[in-house]
């Protein structure tokens, strides 16, 4: 979305709440200045932990998971001045949902839920609001770590270009899932792809154009390159560690393509690593604490500093930081496409 000043785009920012133990409100909007990237509030939503937000693919609506034990998402109204409206919200049939994805074509939503280890999905109206949910799968299993993996985990929802291929990246059982979204919102299953034990999945990036995809390991704290030979089904090709130092805790978390590198955030070691896409790091970059998400914004790339309570701004081609918003426990910052 751009304000009818067209230097100026929208940010939005989802944090954890008290609702699970954080220290944010809820979700808010910025201005973003697309020429210096300085940021300015715009609106404001109390709302229970949106972790994680989505667009709909065509309307001014946006979802947020509710990551909490109970386990909701909510639909909600962005005005052309960035403020902000509830639509309406669902449960989702298991705890602690981290991730939504929108099929191209705005008619369903898929939802994973990392505590309840299952994967839902939702239809969508023709106004964007979620009407029922239309499958519920349950994962089982585990992993060799005891503490992170003694149950499935539903890490991630990618749904493909086509809108009908699922995958559910599962950091609890090591696996990444693939089903068939049927025409009624139905997920059938398809193949299970393994990963090497311990690697715990976080997330799964397709390279567009390619079969090649990229999978970031949390618990190995490494990167893996992937092939998807059929579609749905990936083989591991190379696994390395997620920075160019690797060494003490690191939790990496969100991973990101642009132009022709790989950014990958790592907690612990507080940076962003670039890499080719080949899977070599060529370059650290420091950030706040806890970078649990990061998104680049024309030439600026935002940090959402968890630990630190700030959205950080960077300019991209220096990495100088040119400034910091207070923002309690964030957990994701994106641009508004709409």
């Amino acid at each position: 979305m751009t304000s009818a000043n067209d230097d100026r785009t929208l940010l939005i920012v989802g944090s954890y709440t008290a609702a699970s133990d954080g220290r944010g409100e809820g979700i808010g909007t910025f201005w973003r200045d697309a020429r210096t990237g300085e940021l300015t509030p715009a609106g404001s939503l109390p709302l229970d932990s949106p972790s994680w937000l989505t667009p709909h693919p065509a309307l001014p609506v946006l979802y947020a998971v509710n990551e909490t034990a109970e386990g909701a998402i909510t639909a909600v109204a962005v005005a052309e001045d960035g403020t902000l409206s509830a639509l309406n919200s669902l449960p989702t049939g298991g705890a602690d949902p981290c991730h939504l994805s929108v099929t191209p074509d705005g008619r369903f939503l898929l939802c994973a839920n990392y505590g309840g280890g299952s994967l839902a999905a939702f239809a969508l109206g023709p106004d964007g609001v979620p009407t029922v949910r239309t499958a519920l799968v349950q994962h089982e299993g585990s992993g060799p770590d005891t503490e992170r993996q003694e149950a499935a985990h539903v890490h991630m929802a990618v749904v493909d270009e086509t809108g009908t291929l699922v995958s559910a990246v599962d950091l609890g059982t090591d696996e990444i899932r693939a089903y068939r979204l049927g025409e009624e919102g139905e997920l059938i299953p398809l193949s299970v792809s393994t990963l090497p034990a311990g690697t715990g999945p976080r997330q799964l990036v397709r390279r567009p154009g390619t079969s090649h995809a990229y999978v970031v390991g949390e618990l190995a704290a490494s990167l893996v390159t992937v092939r998807e030979e059929p579609p749905g089904t990936f083989v591991v090709e190379n696994s390395v560690p997620a920075t160019l130092e690797p060494g003490g805790e690191n939790l990496p978390a969100q991973l990101v393509l642009h132009d022709d590198r790989l950014l990958l955030s790592n907690r612990g070691p507080e940076r962003i690593t670039e890499f080719t896409f080949d899977g070599v790091a060529v370059a650290d970059h420091g950030t706040g604490e806890w970078p649990r998400h990061f998104s680049i914004v024309g030439e600026h790339c935002y940090v959402a500093a968890q630990s630190g309570d700030a959205i950080q701004a960077y300019e991209r081609a220096t990495w100088r930081l040119i400034g910091t918003y207070p923002v309690g426990s964030p957990a994701f910052v994106g641009l508004w496409p709409h």
